[in-house]
């Protein structure tokens, strides 16, 4: 499979385009369906898809983008290649296509930088092992206590309310 093939349910990769093209074209790239036509794949999600100059990114630069902005780990990265794109870039998350499979067949004013995997939560744990875990293991309380409990709230409530009222009455009359 080369970088262009993006398979069905395919998540948490990012292609990275340099755009050999004037700024207004690379402008237009974010139009809705703009980036279908260079990329050659309709459908595409425009809010997975960023166009922008290098030089927006400032002190940051392409690096900082992605291992900070995107979550992609720094062993995946090559800084001097990063640092030496200029121009404009425009990243595609494979979200973008909905997890549809599909080939890109992009226009040659792109040229794929790299292809970056984002770092994915391990959501994996082991099982708990504490009393407290274990289902219906809270104390019970007696439906007589519960009953009882409820009553004595009930009537704080109320007579906090009615002190209010009261007090209320006579600010009003005073």
């Amino acid at each position: 499979m080369s970088d262009l093939d993006i398979s069905a349910g395919e998540r948490g990769v990012i292609r990275l385009f340099s755009l050999d093209m004037r700024p207004e074209e690379a402008k237009f790239l974010r139009e809705p369906g703009a980036a279908d036509q260079v990329l050659g794949v309709s459908g595409l999600d425009p809010e997975q898809i960023d166009v922008f100059p290098v030089s927006d990114l400032e002190d940051l630069g392409l690096y900082g983008y992605l291992n900070e902005g995107c979550g992609v780990s720094e062993d995946q990265l090559d800084r001097a290649k990063l640092e030496s794109v200029d121009g404009w870039v425009l990243v595609l998350r494979s979200a973008a296509l909905g997890g549809r499979a599909a080939t890109l067949n992009p226009d040659p004013r792109l040229r794929l930088i790299g292809f970056y995997t984002e770092e994915a939560t391990n959501w994996s744990g082991g099982t708990i092992e504490t009393d407290s875990a274990r289902p219906y293991s809270a104390p019970r309380v007696a439906p007589r206590q519960q009953r009882a409990r409820a009553q004595r709230l009930g009537a704080m409530i109320f007579a906090l309310v009615t002190a209010l009222v009261i007090g209320g009455v006579l600010w009003l009359i005073l």
